[in-house]
């Protein structure tokens, strides 16, 4: 594998060979800000992109891994941590805590650990997609290797998948719609 040029993306990448982890490192000719996108761009189904979405829970963060096709229910999320609720994060509190920008929130290579959630609809998927520090770059994965890379704990946190084209809403289909914009 090539060494990305870009700084985070090159960071990733050395996490990712320290750790063992089998997956193929992309940069993409654009940016991909959202699971939709990313999706096209790698001709795969959205469900088996990973949206890296952080929440604020207090002062500190938590990761969200979901899968592309699936939508996180923030009370579901609060009940399963026992806290009152969860609030998106803002972009700074994001950089602040990952080191990266939305969109490109890699699931490892932040400056401090940070508390993660696996999606258990991710492991419908033999490989998944995440993004690697940059919204032009991801890196391929399976569930297993993205729990142990994040240590993570796997968990329910939605209240079933939105499979594209499985799902209309009026006219539209789900996979013509952005799923979980601020993430992928």
């Amino acid at each position: 594998m090539t060494v990305p040029a870009h700084p985070r993306v090159a960071a990733v990448a050395a996490l990712l060979a320290e750790t063992g982890a089998t997956g193929e490192m992309r940069v993409l000719l654009a940016e991909v800000r959202t699971a939709a996108a990313a999706a096209r761009e790698l001709g795969v189904p959205v469900g088996a992109i990973v949206n890296s979405l952080v929440f604020a829970v207090g002062a500190d963060p938590l990761l969200v891994l979901t899968s592309g096709a699936h939508r996180v229910d923030e009370s579901q999320v609060a009940a399963l941590l026992g806290v009152k609720h969860v609030v998106p994060a803002t972009p700074d509190f994001v950089r602040r805590h990952t080191g990266q920008a939305i969109g490109g929130v890699a699931p490892i290579g932040h400056p401090a650990p940070i508390g993660t959630l696996v999606d258990i609809e991710l492991a419908r998927y033999d490989r998944v997609w995440a993004a690697a520090g940059h919204p032009a770059a991801v890196f391929s994965t399976s569930y297993e290797e993205l729990l142990r890379l994040t240590a993570g704990t796997a968990a329910e946190v939605g209240s079933g998948p939105v499979e594209p084209g499985a799902v209309s809403v009026g006219t539209t289909p789900v996979d013509s719609m952005t799923t979980q914009g601020a993430g992928a």
